[in-house]
């Protein structure tokens, strides 16, 4: 697909026509993606941390200790690489040189900025929360200004950005078709068990219905 405005360096070279640059696609793969990684370089090493992240229109938040080795980076403006997977399934062909596996990922780079503003960063807050379980937000006791002093949030601004995708069948070489190999695509997808209540949940109270957008079975035992 072609840019809405990416950079050199956001603009995919490896399997370009896997490429996708426009923020419909690159939004719908960092909303359905549980966590992200992200790549910052510390006295001159790389790291890289998992963490969860939130999108609220252009933005992307992430959220955690002040003592975070992460986020002390990050509020100080540091530049910062921001990566999610989804991975689909495994593609089977009938050589392991030509097998693949189907995937939607994003890659996003930007400076980090600390939110300093009540209103956003409560507002980030329930983002990263309903990101994580829909709905989660209005059940649970609200945020109190001890907690909002002692969580920092940062902001990613989603400027330079670019999704790459791989789907469909194996692509073997024309000489392997005919080969008595089973070749074809193994789907897969991220899918909760069964709600586990801690010791201290009272009887009748529902557990939750969805994760992440994906259907949670019944809780044990009811």
């Amino acid at each position: 697909m072609h840019s809405e405005g990416t950079t050199p360096r956001a603009e995919v070279r490896r399997k370009a026509d896997r490429a996708d640059y426009t923020r419909g696609t690159i939004d719908a793969i960092l909303d359905a993606a549980p966590i992200c990684h992200i790549g910052f370089v510390d006295s001159g090493a790389p790291v890289v941390i998992p963490t969860i992240h939130a999108r609220v229109g252009d933005t992307l938040y992430v959220h955690g200790s002040p003592a975070s080795r992460m986020l002390r980076h990050m509020k100080a403006g540091a530049e910062v690489c921001v990566t999610v997977t989804l991975l689909d399934g495994l593609v089977l062909a009938r050589s392991a040189a030509s097998s693949s596996m189907n995937y939607r990922s994003v890659v996003v780079f930007g400076t980090a900025r600390l939110v300093v503003d009540p209103e956003e960063k409560m507002a980030a807050l329930q983002a990263l929360t309903e990101h994580v379980l829909p709905g989660r937000w209005d059940e649970v006791r609200p945020v109190t200004e001890k907690e909002l002093k002692g969580t920092t949030v940062v902001a990613v601004a989603i400027d330079e950005a670019s999704a790459k995708v791989r789907s469909g069948p194996p692509i073997d070489e024309e000489e392997d078709e005919d080969l008595p190999i089973w070749a074809g695509v193994i789907p897969l997808r991220l899918v909760p068990g069964a709600p586990v209540p801690d010791a201290a949940s009272r009887r009748g109270i529902p557990a939750p219905q969805s994760v992440a957008g994906y259907r949670v079975e019944p809780e044990s035992g009811s």
